[in-house]
């Protein structure tokens, strides 16, 4: 097969799957290259996530290297399969980080987000998200804005669809008080977090000023539950666009991060409560 241009994020992270499926084995890329009747550039190309792997080869491999976790390779099966999403429509118009970031989601079954500049992208109204979108740097022509927009806005079917993903979101004080878009949108986004948090599959948290400081404190994340654990995947802000970590020590340096903002932050009435209040203050 042909190898691609520029992998998405769960392309390479296929690949990554595999390389450490075969070293685990303790089998060298010369041994997969036999097995799969190619050179061993190609197995590298394979592991980058630069060239295509079939599903049948995904399971070849997973029986020469002696993988018995079942569902982990059902899961594995699956990503080879390259099912191509909706955000695809947006591809060459919208940087790639940030449908990666979509995709992501989209194969999640549990998104963690802790926010603290920032409403989380999947809680945002579609005035905060132009606000946010208007005060990026190098600015965004108006186009350019719209179509985030509107990338935005479809992304929240993953909220609403047959099988939606549950939501957790820890929202710093901050967040909630920083008027993106004045004071009427900010007023709409407040509202929106009291009615979405009333749904069974999201969970609205805040992080009071009183709460202190705290770990993490400035740097947006979200911890997205895969199929299976092994997929579990970080996915951290900053100016620059999204990185992704999925190391085991890391997944469990934010897990704890989490759960620090979870014993921390109000209960899900409480949260309510505190954002109402700033609704009419």
């Amino acid at each position: 097969m042909p190898p691609r241009s520029t992998p998405t994020e769960r392309q390479k992270r296929l690949g990554a799957e595999l390389r450490k499926m075969r070293n685990d084995a303790g089998e060298t890329t010369d041994f997969a290259a036999r097995l799969l009747g190619v050179d061993r550039t190609k197995i590298a190309n394979m592991e980058a996530g630069v060239r295509v792997i079939s599903p049948e080869r995904v399971r070849t491999l997973a029986c020469n290297y002696d993988c018995r976790d079942t569902a982990y390779i059902d899961a594995l099966v699956a990503m080879a399969e390259g099912n191509k999403g909706w955000w695809e429509t947006f591809r060459g118009h919208i940087p790639a980080g940030l449908l990666d970031i979509i995709e992501l989601e989209w194969h999640s079954t549990v998104v963690r987000a802790g926010a603290f500049l920032h409403v989380p992208g999947l809680l945002q109204t579609e005035g905060y998200m132009r606000a946010v979108a208007k005060a990026a740097l190098p600015s965004l022509s108006p186009h350019e804005i719209e179509l985030r927009v509107a990338l935005r806005m479809q992304r929240l079917q993953v909220l609403y669809r047959e099988s939606p993903i549950d939501h957790v979101a820890y929202i710093h004080e901050a967040a909630l008080r920083m008027e993106f878009g004045g004071v009427k949108v900010m007023r709409g986004q407040l509202d929106r977090l009291c009615e979405v948090g009333h749904q069974d599959n999201v969970l609205v948290r805040v992080l009071p000023f009183s709460s202190g400081g705290f770990p993490g404190a400035g740097q947006a994340m979200s911890y997205n539950k895969g199929i299976v654990s092994q997929l579990d995947t970080v996915q951290l802000g900053s100016a620059h666009g999204p990185s992704f970590t999925h190391a085991p020590a890391q997944l469990d340096k934010y897990r704890s991060q989490l759960d620090w903002m979870e014993n921390a932050s109000l209960g899900a009435s409480e949260s309510r409560d505190f954002i109402s209040a700033l609704t009419s203050a």
